[in-house]
């Protein structure tokens, strides 16, 4: 396996920051993406270089922008991206881009994020492998009627969760 010579670091804040630790402990050099918003945030600056991705995006835009990100690592001369959590970290296409442009995506394969990341294919997944799931619906829920109906079916205390939701930002 190729060894990580530069790595782009996808998120922003503590996660950034843990990685860029991490990384320098590695010997590895760290390139770090940020917002308009966060030009005076710590992670920018914990990174040997720092470039922005969205002057004209607001801060969840900004790090959601596939294309930006991919121009930014190629422009930076890149060996890999590590997505942190959250944001793009379950994301298909965002691997598939790295894939394409020769930069290894540093977590779950293609098909695993494929699998996963969209939660009524994870949750038909682990019900097909006999794995224990908690009470649900088999798709996702499209009106409040049907939310309604299953919330008192089920029960309460009850968590909704986005079918593409990362990193427990889609948790309610």
């Amino acid at each position: 396996m190729k060894q990580i010579k530069k790595l782009l670091v996808a998120n922003r804040g503590e996660i950034a920051i843990r990685i860029f630790r991490a990384a320098a402990e590695l010997d590895i050099s760290t390139v770090a993406i940020y917002s308009n918003e966060d030009k005076s945030s710590l992670h920018r600056y914990k990174a040997d270089e720092s470039y922005l991705v969205g002057s004209d995006l607001g801060p969840a835009e900004s790090y959601l922008n596939i294309e930006r990100i991919i121009d930014v690592a190629k422009q930076a001369n890149v060996d890999a991206i590590h997505p942190g959590y959250g944001f793009l970290s379950e994301n298909e296409q965002f691997a598939r881009r790295c894939a394409e442009e020769g930069i290894k995506f540093i977590g779950p394969h293609l098909e695993h994020l494929d699998m996963f990341g969209d939660k009524v294919k994870a949750r038909t997944t682990a019900i097909k492998a006999d794995l224990p799931v908690i009470p649900g619906t088999d798709g996702p829920i499209k009106s409040y009627e049907l939310a309604k109906e299953f919330a008192e079916e089920a029960g309460f205390p009850l968590m909704i969760k986005a079918t593409s939701g990362g990193g427990g930002k889609g948790m309610r």
